[in-house]
Order: structure tokens, then sequence, then C-alpha cells
């Protein structure tokens, strides 16, 4: 969806489709238009999107939580390019310090009293258990290289064969050859 479909809206339409009031996504376009004009001085290839679609999209990110391949063919460009897009857009809004949130200690201070708290764990990252030597290295624990049918038999048979016992004319024969071959 273009800018061109949604600047006819207002007030709440316009707010319910984006998730900011009409006068906050010109203050952030003012905002996107100057970091634009510092990007085209450096130089470099210009972009197909204009900014108030590159903030369009990016407010569609973070709204409906699309994945970058749907935005991206919802505007006719590739997927990283997309990614591009919406990360030029959130770093130069940052960047501006304009729309930020208050931290911890202006809200302490702050006498205003609160009634809801939300808190956005979306993007949290997944915790994985550590790869240690023993793992790496292909090195398993002895629970691990029992056999599976002996497991929970206490006076199982090894399921292995074991190597033979010597029997005394074998070890005499084995001691006269090695003897033979010493000499």
């Amino acid at each position: 969806m273009r800018f061109d479909s949604v600047k006819e809206l207002r007030g709440e339409s316009f707010r319910r489709l984006t998730g900011v009031k009409r006068n906050t996504f010109e203050e952030m376009t003012t905002v996107l238009f100057t970091a634009k004009c510092k990007q085209k001085a450096a130089g470099g290839k210009p972009n197909t999107l204009g900014v108030e679609d590159q903030l369009l999209m990016m407010l569609e990110y973070w709204r409906e939580y699309r994945t970058y391949f749907h935005i991206g063919q919802a505007y006719g460009l590739s997927e990283s390019a997309a990614y591009r897009n919406i990360k030029w857009c959130e770093n130069s809004l940052a960047k501006s310090k304009a729309f930020r949130l208050p931290g911890r200690k202006a809200v302490a201070a702050s006498d205003r009293a609160f009634d809801i708290v939300l808190i956005d764990v979306t993007e949290t990252p997944i915790e994985r258990p550590k790869k240690t030597k023993a793992l790496l290295l292909g090195q398993e624990e002895a629970a691990h290289t029992e056999n599976s049918a002996c497991r929970g038999k206490i006076d199982a048979p090894h399921p292995l064969p074991r190597p033979r016992k010597r029997t005394a004319a074998r070890l005499q024969a084995v001691q006269e050859v090695e003897g033979q071959a010493a000499s």
C-alpha cells in the first residue's frame, strides 16, 4: 500500500492504519527528509521509494509485524531492500532523538501515576544451551554410551564379544614366534 492511497485518510482512520497521528507522521517525515538530504550529499544510488512510502513501510512493519518479504512484495521491492529501508528509517528517527520514550529515571521522578504498564517481550533472544568442550570434541557421557537393549538390566551380558583369554598353549606359541622374530 503506497502513501498515495493513504494520504486521503484523516483523523482516526489514519491513526488506526499507521499507529500514529497525522501530525506525528508529518513530524517524522520532516526528520526523514533532513536525513535523506544528508544521505544524498554523501552520494549513492537513489531510492525508488519516497520518504513517505519508506516511513509508511516502517510503520506497517511495526504495526502489523509482517515479514520483510511480504512488505517488499507490497511495495515492489526485494526482501533485502525492504529491510534496508525500514532499518534506515528506524536509525534516522532514533538519531534525531525527537521520538524517544522517557527513561526509567524520568518516569520514576514524575508525579504521574500509571494505572497500566505494558511490556513488549516479542523480540527477546532464545536461550540456547552452551556447547561444552566434550560435545565439540565428540565425547559423550558414560550414560549415553550404554547399549539401549541393556539399559536397566544390572547383570545383563555385555552385547559386544569380549577378547579371548590366551590359553597357556597359545601363549607359548606366541612367545616362540616373538622369540624367532627377535633373533
